[in-house]
């Protein structure tokens, strides 16, 4: 009895061999799963002792897969079969017949799933890829004087190989009670998009639209249009450098209601906008995302405005961080008697949904 028990485990060992996915490396050890794609030069293989494993893909002299492979060739070719490999070249046993390829010229080897990803990556829909989050901030006091504030603040980005489309909105507000006298200390609101569409290389085009309304800058509303080219000095998976200018057109719509009064004014100037963005990580927990622009006034010459937006946000969970955000901005002709800068810091828990770069 128990050696019929023994041999059912070793067959059932062996069948489960035959349905799995074998990789050979140089070194001659051995590995079986499921192939799920090659990636930055590394073969990704679930395994379902060692869990996900990246192998190098230099590494791998030899592939049987158990299902039908999707192989991208160099040329632009891409073939759909069971894989086996022999003197570096691929043979695939493709519906039409079998067919061979070089190792060399193999550029990407995926899975069914991960060509349906790949896919819907090439010709997504307008609905497809869009990720988002929600940066909150809350503080009050109850006693002696009661006060309350708080910044909310929420991204969605949708990011696809040709585009990528960016929505964001801030809130901060903030009000104080002493003594029976309420005020209201803080009152801003931000939002805006904006499009990068790559072009060739590394270089990208974008367009803006951006809205803001600051009740203590006495700013009913600024909005700006505007759009230039930008290059990609840095585009990495965990590290991207970004460089942009272009011309901007904005309307800004002030009152000042203090005494002495003063009538609502109103400006509307062309700009020039340079800048540059960074998003990068800090350990295995930890990113930052940074952006600055410069706004020089064509229409009055010396004017001009300067916007800094930085965060650094650390993952307690997939979903859920903890985030510091600083945010400046500055105006070199502010209205009489207001001062240049406006500068929040905030800190407080990041929800994310999806994966993207905000």
């Amino acid at each position: 009895m128990a050696r019929n028990v023994f041999l059912l485990l070793v067959l059932s060992f062996c069948a489960a061999s035959a349905l799995a996915d074998q990789v050979t490396l140089k070194n001659g050890d051995r590995l079986s799963g499921t192939i799920v794609k090659t990636d930055d030069d590394k073969l990704e293989l679930k395994s379902e002792f060692a869990g996900d494993v990246k192998l190098p893909w230099s590494a791998v002299v030899a592939i049987v897969s158990a299902e039908p492979l999707h192989i991208a060739l160099k040329n632009g070719q891409s073939i759909v079969g069971v894989v086996t490999t022999k003197d570096e070249k691929f043979e695939i046993a493709a519906p039409s017949g079998p067919i061979e390829a070089p190792k060399a010229e193999v550029v990407a080897v995926r899975n069914n799933a991960e060509q349906d990803v790949y896919m819907r990556m090439e010709h997504p829909r307008l609905i497809d890829l869009w990720a988002g989050l929600l940066d909150t901030g809350l503080s009050f006091t109850r006693g002696n004087s009661d006060s309350t504030s708080f910044a909310l603040t929420g991204k969605a980005a949708r990011t696809s190989k040709r585009t990528k489309i960016s929505l964001y909105t801030t809130e901060i507000y903030a009000r104080s009670t002493i003594a029976g006298v309420s005020n209201t200390t803080a009152s801003a609101i931000r939002g805006g998009a904006r499009v990068d569409v790559n072009l060739r290389g590394r270089s990208f085009a974008f367009g803006l639209a951006d809205f803001e309304h600051d009740r203590f800058q006495d700013l009913n509303l600024r909005s700006v249009l505007g759009g230039g080219l930008g290059y990609h000095l840095i585009k990495e998976k965990e590290r991207a450098f970004d460089v942009f200018g272009g011309v901007t057109y904005n309307q800004e719509y002030y009152s000042q209601p203090f005494s002495p009064p003063n009538p609502s004014t109103t400006r509307k100037t062309a700009e020039v906008v340079l800048g540059q963005t960074l998003a990068t990580k800090l350990g295995s927990r930890t990113t930052l995302g940074e952006q600055f622009s410069f706004f020089p006034n064509l229409s009055d010459t010396g004017d001009y405005r300067l916007q800094l937006d930085a965060t650094a946000a650390t993952k307690i969970k997939s979903w859920l961080s903890w985030q510091v955000t600083l945010s400046d901005r500055y105006v070199n002709t502010p209205l009489l008697g207001l001062k240049n800068n406006d500068l929040l810091f905030t800190t407080g828990l990041r929800l994310t949904y999806g994966k993207g770069v905000f």
